[in-house]
């Protein structure tokens, strides 16, 4: 009963000293070193080479070191290996102090006054309350609901959308292709922590967007591939849009010459918004081998068809 750990090293060797003193019985291993292929029943990875799934003949389940899942080709992966995303509470305290930042960034007008200091403006906004400000959330996951329980002191008008029913206290709540134009008619700041899958690559586009009311929002705090940057940068030139703030973008890093970096209503982080704690995503390691091995459901299973 063996773990194969391919990602960083300085990771691995934290990661290597946890399972040494807090889970003995699972053996650990990771390049370079020598392991026989047939001892591996668990492998830890961001993107493996098919190659290498290939070589291990008890693979039984794959785990993703971050909190998704879209950079695995899903289609090449045996249908009998278990996928299983990241979740440990570094992810979520870190995706909750990132959100809550750029919600009162956006909220408190940053953007414009980074202009206005650039241009050594004094030019004080009217302040809009937090109660009449919508906030609205694209994905009512872990993530999505941690965001929405920190937002909920603000007194923010809250509201959340997802493929299927939720029921959030505090969150108006809207599902599916049939709740999802009254969702975003009544977002004046989106934020966007959907899985990125086959269905919403693309998701943010002019066609979206545009339901939004003048005037409104983006965060992206997901994935790049959610977003189509022609589309947001024509509503911001138009002014349906009045600001954006992304962490993430397509390519990562942006070449030099994307207008992302110098477009004056668009403020950018180089996906910072959540990173796995090495100690506590460990822990949450060692906790879901152990529920494997107990025959009970891991913690971020996978669901192959939907992609999440």
């Amino acid at each position: 009963m063996t773990l194969l750990y391919t990602s960083d090293p300085a990771r691995g060797q934290i990661w290597r000293d946890i399972f040494a003193k807090e889970a003995a019985d699972i053996g650990f291993v990771a390049p370079p070193e020598a392991y026989d292929p047939a001892a591996i029943r668990y492998l830890a990875a961001w993107s493996p080479p098919a190659d290498l799934i290939a070589s291990l003949p008890n693979l039984e389940v794959l785990f993703s070191i971050g909190a998704g899942v879209d950079q695995f080709d899903m289609a090449s992966l045996p249908p009998h290996i278990q996928v299983v995303r990241m979740i440990e509470p570094g992810i979520v305290a870190g995706m909750v102090e990132y959100a809550t930042m750029a919600v009162l960034a956006l909220h408190r007008d940053l953007i414009p006054y980074r202009a206005a200091q650039a241009e050594q403006r004094w030019a004080p906004i009217k302040l809009v309350p937090a109660e009449q400000r919508r906030v609205g959330v694209m994905g009512l996951g872990q993530l999505g609901k941690a965001v929405l329980g920190a937002l909920r002191p603000f007194g923010f008008a809250l509201s959340g959308w997802s493929r299927s029913p939720h029921a959030v206290e505090g969150v108006t709540c809207h599902s599916g292709r049939e709740g999802l134009g009254t969702f975003l008619a009544g977002c004046d700041i989106l934020l966007c922590l959907l899985p990125l899958t086959p269905d919403t690559r693309g998701i943010l586009s002019r066609d979206l967007l545009s339901r939004l009311p003048e005037g409104a929002m983006l965060i992206n705090a997901a994935r790049g591939g959610h977003l189509v940057a022609e589309d947001l940068l024509a509503l911001l030139d138009q002014g349906h849009l009045s600001a954006a703030m992304l962490d993430v973008t397509d390519p990562e890093p942006l070449p030099a010459a994307h207008p992302f970096w110098r477009h004056p209503r668009i403020l950018l982080t180089p996906h910072v918004a959540s990173m796995t704690r090495a100690d506590s995503a460990a822990r949450a390691l060692i906790a879901n081998i152990h529920r494997h091995q107990a025959g009970e459901p891991m913690d971020g299973g996978v669901a192959r068809g939907r992609g999440y």
